[in-house]
């Protein structure tokens, strides 16, 4: 398995619009995060977690040339808002292509891109997908997916594991429930926004309890605002964790 950070920042992004701090105005490229997104690939399958809105400067960075499925975390837009660019995976594989989510996701991304879930036209000129509702564990070959439930702030939203993989983006708490699927990781995604307490997702003091409440043997922080600078917390981080940073790539 190798997972791919496509972006690794929180929904402003960083360098943020109208902002001279110091890691907006950083050289090094660890510091320039788009909005925050895994390709995970497996099995010779594809799979993206959440089509944000960098999502076409992110595949073309990467050279990504065909997805397989598209797993969706929540609705917010620094999740959701790239799903037109879709089509240009649509056009090269002449396929209509498989979105995964939770009831409330679904729903609403359904109603709002309304003509992404029609069927697709001769030319697939425009995005074509089929809409899924998940409720339990989702099986390709030998890769499984397993939603995982968390709580964005109030919002209850996904979570997933695949295979030894768990991608934790936009949380607060963890439901014990949920942790119970959470056992035996090899490699822990894990929100980590800023230092200062957030009402809807863990900082850094709550991060890396989590972190080792789950005890995944690798673990790596995302959706971070201009406040982390990559190399000061890097540095200062207990073995096995470490940022993420857009472009990395880890294999299992």
């Amino acid at each position: 398995m190798d997972i791919i950070f496509l972006g690794t920042g929180s929904s402003m992004g960083t360098p943020a619009i109208g902002c001279d701090c110091p890691v907006c105005t950083s050289t090094d490229p660890r510091n320039r995060r788009s909005r925050a997104s895994i390709l995970v690939r497996a099995g010779g399958r594809h799979i993206l977690i959440d089509p944000g809105p960098d999502m076409r400067s992110q595949m073309l960075r990467e050279d990504i040339r065909h997805l397989d499925a598209v797993l969706l975390t929540h609705m917010h837009a620094d999740h959701v808002n790239g799903i037109d660019d879709l089509r240009s995976f649509n056009y090269l594989q002449r396929q209509v292509i498989p979105c995964y989510g939770d009831r409330y996701t679904m729903a609403n991304v359904q109603e709002r891109f309304s003509y992404c879930f029609t069927p697709p036209d001769p030319s697939w000129s425009k995005p074509s997908l089929s809409g899924h509702v998940l409720d339990g564990p989702l099986a390709w070959d030998a890769l499984r997916v397993i939603p995982v439930p968390v709580m964005h702030g109030k919002l209850p939203i996904f979570a997933y594991r695949l295979n030894d993989v768990a991608y934790l983006t936009d949380l607060k708490t963890l439901p014990d429930s949920s942790l119970d699927l959470l056992r035996g990781l090899e490699v822990l995604i894990l929100d980590c926004l800023r230092y200062r307490e957030h009402p809807t997702h863990l900082n850094v003091e709550e991060a890396l309890a989590l972190a080792e409440r789950i005890g995944a043997e690798r673990t790596y922080f995302t959706h971070m605002t201009h406040e982390i600078d990559y190399d000061d917390l890097n540095s200062r981080l207990p073995s096995g964790v470490q940022l993420a940073y857009d472009g990395l790539r880890v294999q299992l």
